[in-house]
């Protein structure tokens, strides 16, 4: 009778065992498909910043934003003669 019920403990043990290692691989394969897509939408916002990076800077070019104060906003260069300093 003791034999039969440590066989049976053995038994729900060793099946116990089994379900825990194949939750524990299933878990581990769901962490690392996830994983991937984390890495894959990192990449892809890399790109993006990047490209954002060189937009900004073709944007912010002086030459740009000289001609863009010119047409847009009527500025122009500072004429010295008509420059009024006032002292307190």
């Amino acid at each position: 009778m003791m034999l039969r019920l440590t066989n049976v403990l053995l038994l729900l043990a060793f099946v116990m065992s089994a379900i825990g290692v194949i939750y524990s691989k299933h878990y581990n394969r769901m962490l690392y498909v996830e994983l991937r897509g984390l890495q894959t939408t990192r990449d892809d916002l890399n790109v993006d910043w990047d490209r954002l990076q060189l937009e900004q800077s073709t944007w912010a070019t002086h030459a740009r934003v000289e001609g863009a104060a010119r047409q847009r906003l009527a500025m122009r260069n500072v004429n010295y003669n008509e420059v009024i300093v006032v002292r307190p």
